[in-house]
């Protein structure tokens, strides 16, 4: 097993550790109860998942905050084709038949506008699919400061985003301002639904699907807020993680075609149960594809991984039938 393999896997634990001292509620395996992606103060329900460990060695002068000024929200468009929504449904209904856990998955076409969803509103910790989300804000407040990352920013995001390093995950969520950054940042992005987790938990920040579509359009529209170097720079890390890692959404991809992913996963004590969540950019018959897949209650490692491929597969398909490849 690789080094930075071994550092994840402890670290892995650790985080698992930290749910239980931060009093997360215990992983049942049953549906999350509904939640408004537009309310991020409502509390998630679900199960709890991957969480940040507090940042060690002396406190650092807090991220100056982004600035109140509203920059007009971009979202993925909503109120997509019943049709559309029952064709997922059906294409999804072998996966829910296997009562595995629960999941929610959610598929963009930014082509042609449409979006396609299931559960689209059940809210799941997102382990380290957050990452993800640390560095569109970090990147953001790189931009209104006229400065880009420095050499030893790189170098953590790099670590962050590739290896899905945790320490460095903790270096830069503490860069931003920690969870009130993170929120203050999203809404400066016009990601909303996300719920930061509290201290320097931020593995047990939570989210949905419409959420994570959003994220990931601010990754990928010529209308994001963040420029075209930016969202530039952390696509193509996401398209250089850790081979290991490459699981998840990227099992969408049409053969030959390399995706931009981040991946978060997470036993939870004291059931064993694993969260298991991808989110990501795919080409699949001749169109790009956001791709989000939330799931937690999962029995291994191995299975909630299985599964999701299976759904990030199954809604690919549903908004690409009958199109040449």
């Amino acid at each position: 097993m690789r080094p930075a393999a071994i550092r994840q896997r402890a670290a892995t634990a650790a985080l698992a550790a930290g749910a239980v001292a931060a009093g997360a509620v215990l992983l049942t395996g049953s549906a999350p109860a509904p939640v408004d992606a537009g309310d991020p103060a409502q509390p998630a329900a679900g199960s709890p998942g991957g969480a940040g460990t507090p940042a060690s060695g002396p406190a650092r002068p807090a991220a100056r905050p982004v600035p109140a000024r509203p920059i007009p929200e971009r979202p993925v468009p909503s109120a997509p084709p019943a049709d559309l929504n029952q064709r997922l449904a059906a294409a999804l209904a072998p996966i829910a038949r296997r009562r595995q856990g629960s999941f929610a998955v959610g598929v963009y076409d930014p082509a042609d506008g449409r979006t396609a969803s299931y559960h689209r509103r059940l809210a799941f910790d997102t382990a380290s699919i957050v990452k993800a989300d640390i560095l569109a804000v970090l990147l953001l407040h790189c931009q209104r400061d006229g400065d880009g990352l420095g050499d030893d920013q790189r170098e953590v995001a790099t670590q962050m985003i590739e290896e899905s390093d945790n320490d460095s995950a903790s270096d830069l969520w503490e860069s931003i301002g920690g969870g009130p950054g993170l929120r203050a940042g999203n809404a400066a992005l016009g990601v909303h639904g996300v719920v930061p987790g509290p201290g320097g938990l931020w593995g047990l920040t939570t989210t949905t699907v419409s959420s994570e579509l959003s994220l990931l359009n601010v990754l990928t529209s010529a209308r994001s807020p963040l420029r075209p170097a930016a969202r530039d720079y952390e696509l193509d890390l996401m398209r250089h993680v850790d081979p290991g890692q490459d699981w998840g959404v990227s099992a969408a991809a049409a053969a030959g075609q390399r995706a931009a992913v981040k991946n978060g996963w997470l036993p939870t004590p004291p059931t064993g149960l694993w969260v298991i969540n991808s989110i990501g950019v795919v080409r699949r018959a001749g169109q790009r594809l956001l791709i989000a897949v939330l799931s937690s209650g999962q029995p291994s490692e191995a299975a909630g991984i299985g599964q999701v491929e299976d759904a990030a597969r199954a809604a690919a398909a549903a908004v690409t039938t009958g199109r040449s490849r």
